[in-house]
């Protein structure tokens, strides 16, 4: 059986399908849970990946080397540049560690100018739903802050001089030409991906333990389901 919960708007309301939720929620406590949940998962993403091996220690979000030197990364090794590789993904993660703390003023700012109509569109989506808004509001401008924070760190690691050298040995195989990728462009695109993945991560886990997550208008929103 299917219950409704019932979000007062003026001058009408607006009625919300929702399967087993028996709570009357008003428009102000829609808007207040979902705030608080996307500030808190995008607030906690940006302190887990803006330290060293936020990137590189985490799996889910790790940068690989893109996909033709991947390819090539047995014959390179074969040559003897293994080390030189791990050397390449180690700098790479590096640079997205540096970048990513600059992100938290404007996905904050994005949550505080967030419309009624986006707080509902994220109360009634999937778990994915806090990535997607992120993702929409906040890419572009976040892609051009993080490119040259991306760029100071790869040059202070040499990490265009490491790219290159790696390229150009997977280029003596036919495999790659030297300037077929930006690395700063790539390591940039590569660390905004795991910033929204890893806020839908914390999302998951507001929508599946509310009430763990101390905050008493969370456990109102999303733990009467």
């Amino acid at each position: 059986m299917q219950r409704r919960i019932i979000l007062a708007s003026a001058p009408t309301l607006l009625l919300l399908q929702r399967p087993a939720w028996g709570l009357n929620l008003t428009e102000g406590d829609a808007n207040a849970g979902i705030r608080t949940a996307l500030e808190r998962g995008a607030v906690a993403a940006v302190a887990l990946l803006g330290r060293q091996d936020g990137f590189l220690g985490n799996p889910l979000v790790k940068i690989e080397l893109p996909g033709y030197l991947k390819d090539a990364a047995k014959l390179l090794k074969a040559t003897g540049q293994g080390a030189r590789l791990g050397e390449l993904v180690t700098a790479m993660n590096r640079a997205a560690e540096a970048a990513v703390p600059a992100a938290k003023p404007l996905l904050v700012r994005a949550v505080k100018d967030m419309s009624v109509e986006d707080g509902l569109k994220i109360l009634r989506g999937g778990d994915d739903s806090a990535t997607n808004f992120f993702a929409g509001k906040t890419r572009e401008p976040l892609h051009a802050q993080f490119l040259p924070i991306v760029t100071k760190a790869t040059e202070k690691v040499a990490l265009a001089d490491k790219y290159n050298a790696v390229a150009k040995k997977a280029s003596g195989f036919g495999l790659v030409r030297g300037d077929d990728a930006n690395i700063q462009q790539y390591v940039t695109g590569k660390a905004l991906d795991g910033l929204f993945r890893l806020i839908g991560e914390e999302e998951k886990k507001i929508r599946r333990d509310p009430v763990g997550t101390g905050s008493a208008i969370l456990k109102k929103v999303f733990g009467s389901r």
